[in-house]
């Protein structure tokens, strides 16, 4: 059984934000409707990677993990005429998810203001970047853009050199994706509260926001005014010796601001004479800028002799928070992610068989599955359309 069989969702979606919500759901059972442009369908068919290195609109591996378990529709919704097809369709969804820009909707007969009236019990949701109310001139931003307008860049990454400027991003989407899940959750919370009121919900996502709500520790403690707010994301900020260390096979990275860290690193490095020149309880009562640079210092050369891996394991049976920095082959072979059943394999019609992430949770009972792959365009317009027709019967 799945968790969301018997929900219908109409996916307007164009984007990441918009359809890996509508992954979710269709992972955990919903039937997820993908209206998709004539002849070029949604946006994500053009964006990298392709495989097998031929661009196309079949051939996206974005699109392909984006999209598994929908039904592809196409209908041009900026024409007049697509009114009479997008009306009998939202009377027979519960939700739905859009992405484009605020205001959209509205253009195309869907205003979010008018929702009770005409659509009383849908579940509408939208993700953008600053939300249904910014203003025209923050409607259109990229993921980089809101990523920087959140704060998160500011702290990212922290270490040294102090003066050098922020990342410039963490991956093509990850705005995209964190709203993505907070607006499935809403979705989720408002199909369950509608079942008592019986009424619908207009939820609005702003990626900004989302960003904002995961805000890192040092962004926080500046907020809350226990710390100066600074153009320095030195490792001292941190309260301790944490940062990103290279190893001999790549880099781990390592977090300590307890005396409980430190007697593990001591038995990790096998009690070396130098950490009694450091006072006890010092990560408490005595971190100072010249100690934190004192204990990297050695810390640094023991861990260029270890391997990430292997280093990472023996660190975390004692109870150290340290961990191998991954690159993409690491995912891709992690023993983590092999025994909790994160890849599973799908065949796709053009793209073939290949391993595909599911979703960043577990239900015990009805635990996500991909049951198809991605749709070709349109591949289910006659079949849509026609259920249309027989219920309008």
């Amino acid at each position: 059984m799945s968790a969301l069989k018997g929900y219908r969702v109409l996916e307007l979606a164009d984007g990441v934000g918009g359809e890996y919500c509508g992954k979710l759901l269709a992972d955990f059972g919903a039937e997820v409707i993908k209206i998709e442009r004539p002849g070029r369908g949604s946006a994500t068919r053009d964006l990298a990677p392709f495989a097998p290195g031929v661009a196309g609109p079949e051939r996206s591996g974005l699109f392909a993990y984006l999209n598994t378990g929908k039904r592809s529709v196409t209908l041009d919704l900026d024409s007049a005429a697509s009114g009479a097809t997008l009306a009998p369709l939202l009377d027979r969804v519960d939700a739905v998810i859009d992405d484009h820009p605020a205001g959209w909707l509205a253009a195309i007969g869907l205003d979010p203001a008018q929702l009770d009236t005409r659509h009383p019990a849908l579940v509408l949701c939208t993700v953008t970047p600053f939300g249904q109310s910014a203003p025209p001139e923050r409607r259109h931003a990229e993921d980089l853009n809101v990523m920087h307008a959140s704060g998160w860049a500011y702290h990212t990454p922290s270490g040294s050199p102090p003066d050098a400027p922020p990342l410039k991003g963490a991956g093509r989407f990850m705005a995209s994706y964190e709203a993505a899940l907070d607006a499935a959750l809403c979705i989720v919370a408002a199909l369950y509260e509608r079942e008592t009121s019986g009424r619908g919900r207009f939820i609005d996502i702003s990626k900004q926001e989302v960003l904002a709500s995961r805000v890192d520790y040092v962004l926080g403690q500046m907020v809350a005014g226990d710390m100066d707010v600074s153009t320095s994301r030195t490792s001292f900020d941190l309260f301790g010796p944490a940062g990103i260390f290279a190893c001999r096979d790549g880099y781990a990275y390592i977090w300590m601001s307890a005396p409980t860290h430190w007697d593990a690193l001591r038995k990790l490095l096998g009690d070396p004479a130098w950490m009694n020149d450091f006072p006890e309880r010092w990560l408490e009562r005595a971190c100072t800028p010249e100690r934190v640079a004192q204990c990297r210092e050695h810390i640094a050369a023991w861990l260029k002799t270890q391997d990430k891996e292997e280093v990472a394991a023996q660190a975390q049976q004692l109870g150290l928070t340290l961990v191998p920095v991954n690159d993409v082959r690491d995912l891709h072979a992690s023993a983590q992610f092999a025994f909790r059943g994160y890849f599973t394999e799908v065949e796709h019609p053009q793209l073939r068989r290949a391993r595909y992430p599911t979703v960043p949770y577990r239900l015990a009972a009805t635990p996500a599955r991909i049951d198809a792959a991605a749709p070709l365009l349109g591949a289910h317009t006659d079949a849509v359309l026609a259920s249309l027709q027989e219920t309008a019967r």
